[in-house]
């Protein structure tokens, strides 16, 4: 088989792959039952599985499969970054016409350090118990901008082209018949709604934008999984070599969208750069270039890790995680950040959870949201519960289901409706019964709990006109108030709830 077949080989379960993530994408939207695989592409992370380890000290089978990508990597190189990655997926298809910055490699080959730099840094905060730079991990930032930007925006032009067409009478039966077949399976029932989905957005249409300066532009300098990667290919075993038979006529480095063939080292291909895509091997015409056998490490380079940086990356760890943990939210947390069913210790939590959005891809309510500051920037882009935007459904356990970590508990449903996320409290001041007896039982009703948290007090008040009124009055039980957040949801009140959930301490 000639290189040029293999490199179609290789971009055909590049495609794969992406369309598998996709698929998976799609499969765990909103769903109350959890798909079983939702978090493949996460358990084959390292650098996820890496840093959950260090900073929650602790085994995480579910993550064990991370071994099949270090596996591969030790044997042929960065074939996870070239063969299976989404997001390099997409930033290779991703291409303009001009790079701004093609052919002045030495120009940026400086920024080669950024990526080790993250990846030192995640890796020291993780020692210490931190995760929070783990929100640059490849598959947390594309996840995070598809559940929290393009999947909505997707669902809601869907929405409104199917609105603006179905008064076409000729046009309702296959409009009929595409809702049938998407509504459900595949686009969600409720239309997702998320915080922060500009901010997501444009820091991940950034990252694209960086093409313009070179291809794959985020692979080659900045992506700290590719780092990791890179510095275990320095040992792997298949590495690409440059023949004897090579003419110098850079046709390979033209065509190497990740300059990993080092020009002014006599066109030496730079194991730790090469993803392993055989479009060098494929472009050769003297067909010079070849896979060989390596037993010893690769040659240092002047942007590998040095000694100093590796202490200086602890120590940066180590006053880092001392002042995020010393801020105002760490002696006062924020009375409405109320995590997802399970969890009891902010802290472990915080030092396990990936930053992915699995959970609130899942959340058939939208109820999970990205956190901004309400745990401040350690917790940033974790998720919380805002009742007002979706409730915890009764009948759901999906977000344990699918976290990769195990951050939120896996919870068999019987569990998961007796876990405590909060306590509701009814503003009296603002609830229609309580305060311009007006008669409202809706948040009675909506109690999910079997015994009910919420019951209602049968008493005589004046209304807002002063006449006599006879109304019942809500009041909650806290030791039967699991904080599911429906009542919330649910209340009539426009703006903000007369009854509100808030976080136990």
């Amino acid at each position: 088989m000639t290189w040029s077949r293999l490199r179609r080989s290789r971009q055909a379960v590049q495609t794969l792959a992406f369309a598998l993530y996709i698929y998976l994408l799609f499969a765990a939207l909103q769903r109350r039952a959890a798909f079983p695989l939702a978090d493949l592409f996460f358990r084959l992370d390292p650098l996820a599985a890496l840093g959950a380890m260090l900073a929650g000290r602790v085994w995480i089978p579910r993550l064990a499969l991370a071994l099949v990508t270090l596996g591969l990597t030790l044997v042929f190189g960065r074939v996870w970054c070239g063969w299976l990655c989404p997001l390099g997926t997409l930033l290779e298809w991703v291409r303009f016409r001009e790079t701004r910055f093609l052919g002045k490699t030495w120009f940026l080959l400086p920024w080669r350090k950024v990526k080790n730099l993250f990846l030192l840094l995640i890796l020291a905060a993780a020692l210490f118990g931190n995760l929070s730079l783990l929100i640059l991990d490849p598959l947390a930032l594309l996840t995070r901008t598809m559940t929290a930007s393009v999947l909505p925006a997707l669902n809601h032009a869907v929405t409104a082209v199917e609105s603006a067409l179905y008064p076409v009478p000729f046009l309702r039966p296959p409009l009929d018949w595409v809702e049938r077949l998407l509504r459900g399976p595949v686009l969600p029932v409720k239309q997702p709604v998320f915080a922060q989905n500009v901010l997501i957005v444009t820091l991940f249409l950034g990252i694209l934008a960086l093409n313009r300066l070179a291809d794959r532009f985020w692979c080659r300098y900045l992506c700290p999984l590719g780092a990791l990667l890179g510095l275990l290919s320095k040992v792997s075993l298949l590495r690409p070599v440059v023949g004897a038979t090579c003419n110098r006529c850079a046709q390979c480095v033209a065509v190497c969208q990740v300059d990993a063939i080092d020009t002014r080292r006599d066109y030496e291909i730079v194991p730790a750069e090469c993803t392993v895509c055989l479009d060098c091997l494929a472009a050769c015409p003297e067909k010079g270039i070849g896979f060989r056998l390596h037993w010893r490490p690769a040659p240092a380079r002047e942007y590998d890790p040095t000694r100093r940086q590796v202490l200086a990356a602890l120590a940066t760890g180590a006053v880092g995680v001392a002042v995020l943990r010393t801020g105002v939210r760490a002696k006062q947390p924020h009375p409405l950040l109320l995590r997802p069913p399970g969890i009891e210790d902010e802290e472990a939590f915080l030092a396990r959870c990936l930053r992915c959005s699995q959970c609130m891809k899942v959340c058939p309510t939208s109820g999970l949201q990205p956190v901004l500051l309400e745990a401040g920037l350690e917790g940033l882009w974790t998720p919380r519960l805002v009742p007002r935007l979706g409730y915890c459904d009764y009948g759901c356990n999906s977000c344990g289901q699918v976290c990769p970590s195990g951050a939120i508990p896996s919870l068999d449903l019987a569990s998961k409706r007796e876990a405590v996320i909060g306590v509701a409290v009814i503003d009296r001041n603002h609830c229609l019964p309580w305060a311009h007896g007006t008669p409202c039982i809706v948040c009675e009703e909506m109690c999910p709990t079997p015994e009910k948290a919420i019951r209602l007090e049968e008493v005589t008040m004046s209304d807002d006109r002063g006449e006599p009124a006879v109304v019942q009055r809500p009041y909650v039980l806290p030791d039967l108030c699991i904080g599911c957040g429906i009542c919330e949801y649910q209340c009539p009140v426009e703006g903000k709830a007369a009854i509100q959930v808030y976080r136990e301490y």
